[in-house]
């Protein structure tokens, strides 16, 4: 699931399109999924999931439309290492694309981007 993307409820009842209680509050849990970073979110799912406790992950990736095993991943993170972890960045070190490098004097190519380390 992409940061943007928002996931719509499978739940019996919300897939079945029956105004019930709790389908506002998927619909909100499921927009406020969609704001947070991948870690945030799998966190998130896990704390819901606890709370419900027996069967919760399974309800929650119903709602949320997100793995079983990353829920659990997110409550063994929360049980563990969560206040340890880093606050400053998101990915580990070196994770993520490379830096770019503008060449708009370039002689061949005025406006392409180019890639730190490539020649051409």
């Amino acid at each position: 699931m992409s940061a943007t993307e928002i996931s719509v409820c499978q739940c019996k009842l919300c897939g079945e399109g029956k105004e019930h209680p709790e389908r506002e509050m998927h619909q909100q849990m499921n927009v406020f999924l969609s704001r947070l970073d991948e870690n945030q979110r799998r966190w998130y799912v896990a704390l819901e999931s606890k709370r419900i406790g027996k069967g919760g992950d399974s309800v929650m990736s119903q709602i949320t439309g997100m793995d079983e095993k990353t829920i659990r991943r997110g409550r063994e993170e929360m049980e563990g290492k969560l206040s340890v972890t880093p606050t400053e960045h998101i990915r580990h070190p070196g994770g993520g694309r490379p830096p770019i490098e503008k060449r708009p004097n370039h002689p061949y190519c005025l406006t392409e981007d180019y890639r730190v380390g490539n020649s051409g």
